[in-house]
């Protein structure tokens, strides 16, 4: 089987980039990390990566300033270099211009704490304890050039409790992080499904007809 390459982009510590490379050591699983990118040096990711023998670089974004494009040009050059096929944001704390989204429209997909569309953007889970709402969750989607509005991949939910803080609840929201994304790479890297820039199409399977409603009855 012919796997597609990956590039995960990085900022920080990298818990859901360990997630995604624990799932593609599986020998049926479609795709390979070959690359984890980094945006800044020194990032705790960086070193997990290399661990597992995965090949890592860094292009700061600190020294182009405000100048966005020109660094996503530098980062562009170092994915196709490495011939990057898809690419899983993973705590990559940049705001993609429309540039570097129309170059990867379709084979970039990223990971938001949050089930969209409610709660784009920041604080995610602040908002959603000050809103009262009960059931709270994540999402990986397509990335398009407005900020967490691209096609829904996966999403995975989980209740919210009454003595929830924001730390509480990011941690059982981080666990779903760790269980979608993997398979939303899967998906997206055997073609389950797929986004040309207008139409998006899944042949993916839909889950069982189970609830989870909260307060339980």
């Amino acid at each position: 089987m012919s796997k597609r390459r990956v590039a995960i982009l990085i900022s920080g510590r990298g818990s859901n980039m360990a997630a995604l490379i624990d799932a593609a050591k599986a020998r049926d699983f479609p795709a390979r990390i070959a690359l984890v990118a980094s945006n800044i040096a020194g990032a705790g990711g960086l070193t997990k990566a290399q661990a597992e023998g995965i090949e890592t670089i860094t292009v700061e974004s600190k020294p182009f300033g405000k100048d966005r494009e020109s660094f996503e040009r530098a980062m562009n050059a170092e994915l196709e270099t490495h011939k990057i096929e898809i690419v899983c944001l993973a705590g990559f704390l940049r705001l993609l211009t429309p540039w570097f989204v129309k170059r990867w429209e379709g084979r970039m997909i990223n990971i938001h704490p949050a089930l969209l569309p409610a709660y784009r953007g920041l604080h995610t889970h602040e908002r959603a304890i000050a809103d009262g709402v009960k059931i709270h969750g994540a999402t990986v989607h397509y990335v398009v050039p407005d900020v967490d509005a691209g096609p829904v991949i996966a999403q995975g939910a989980v209740a919210v409790h009454p003595d929830d803080t924001p730390d509480t609840l990011a941690a059982r929201v981080l666990g779903v992080e760790h269980l979608i994304y993997p398979q939303a790479l899967r998906m997206v890297a055997s073609g389950q499904v797929a986004f040309d820039g207008k139409t998006f199409s899944s042949s993916g399977t839909v889950a069982p007809d189970t609830a989870l409603i909260s307060p339980s009855l």
